[in-house]
């Protein structure tokens, strides 16, 4: 069976603070490692007052320094918010505290709305049309030091650091497949153009120094609960959470209720059932099945699962179902 991974965004509960959601967060990385998931990745978010993780490589220092196998990485950092060098260095820092053990997935979104993204970007105007050069930067800075070579990494040069390219449309995955890097599609929240980018990214691979086949994973959001009926509530969490991202009040994860009736319009239950479609929510059987047959339709060589879900207990289990769910595929 595939290796299963983990994207937590580190949500921040109502009546919780930022220091509570990463020790929530290191607790499930514990967890994750101790099932035998293969990553560990966290993204970058900005003036999100329910994400803890705008500091990326800080909180995968974190989460590597309290684990000791598992893989800990960005699922993404967002490169058009930074020069490459300091995502080089940054990145070349955890590798060295943490060899063997980092990834870096980048995104060309902002990952934040457009006032904090120019306050990023301090005014660069269309940051994201440099992508593809930043990434060959990036690229370059992690490759051996010549004798001439006049901007270098350091930490970073010479350093093994995975890159990879994430997306949820067709653009990075044509980069990738043109760059010989893995991908990941980000199905999770935008399922739309899943199985077209990875056709593409399949077709279009060039192989390169850095991976010799085309290699593909995809996220999807996974809430596992004893019955089909708790999964569903709380997976409500993250429903209520989404129409407020949409009506543009974002703020902490609330908890989860026993129906989303009246907390929704009918638009906004049609916007938030076709973002998430490809979730899968229920008791063990149901979402063993359901990873199934993602896994067989998609034909990804690795699945990454996350979830935002209140109860810290009902998260750990969710991991532990999900994990179990793999054994018995792979049986």
């Amino acid at each position: 069976m595939i290796p299963f991974s983990v994207l937590d965004l580190s949500p921040i509960n109502e009546g919780a603070d930022v220091a509570d959601a990463l020790r929530r967060s290191l607790e499930s990385a514990r967890l994750a490692e101790r099932l035998g998931y293969l990553r560990y990745w966290v993204a970058e978010h900005h003036n999100m007052p329910g994400i803890a993780s705008a500091a990326t490589a800080v909180v995968i220092a974190h989460l590597a320094g309290g684990t000791s196998t598992i893989r800990v990485g960005s699922g993404g950092i967002m490169l058009p918010n930074h020069a490459p060098l300091v995502i080089a260095e940054q990145f070349g820092t955890l590798a060295s505290l943490f060899p063997g053990r980092i990834d870096l997935g980048l995104g060309r979104a902002p990952g934040t709305d457009p006032h904090t993204a120019r306050a990023l970007r301090q005014g660069r105007r269309n940051a994201s049309d440099s992508f593809p050069e930043d990434v060959v930067e990036l690229q370059a800075y992690f490759r051996s030091l010549e004798a001439d070579q006049a901007v270098r990494a350091i930490p970073g040069a010479g350093l093994d650091v995975p890159i990879w390219l994430l997306g949820s449309s067709l653009f990075s995955a044509q980069l990738a497949a043109a760059l010989g890097l893995p991908f990941a599609f980000a199905s999770h929240f935008a399922p739309d153009h899943l199985a077209e980018a990875l056709d593409l990214y399949r077709r279009d691979f060039k192989p390169s120094a850095a991976l010799a086949q085309p290699y593909a994973m995809a996220a999807i959001g996974v809430y596992a609960a004893e019955t089909d009926e708790e999964a569903q509530r709380i997976f409500t969490s993250q429903q209520q959470a989404f129409v407020n991202l949409r009506r543009g009040t974002p703020g902490p994860l609330p908890p989860p209720v026993d129906s989303m009736r009246g907390r929704w319009s009918d638009v906004e239950e049609a916007m938030v059932m076709h973002a998430f479609r490809e979730s899968v929510v229920g008791s063990p059987e149901t979402v063993r099945r359901g990873i199934e047959a993602f896994v067989r339709r998609t034909g990804v060589d690795e699945l990454m699962v996350t979830s935002a879900i209140f109860d810290l207990p009902a998260r750990l289990r969710s991991l532990e179902i999900v994990a179990a769910s793999r054994a018995q595929l792979a049986a």
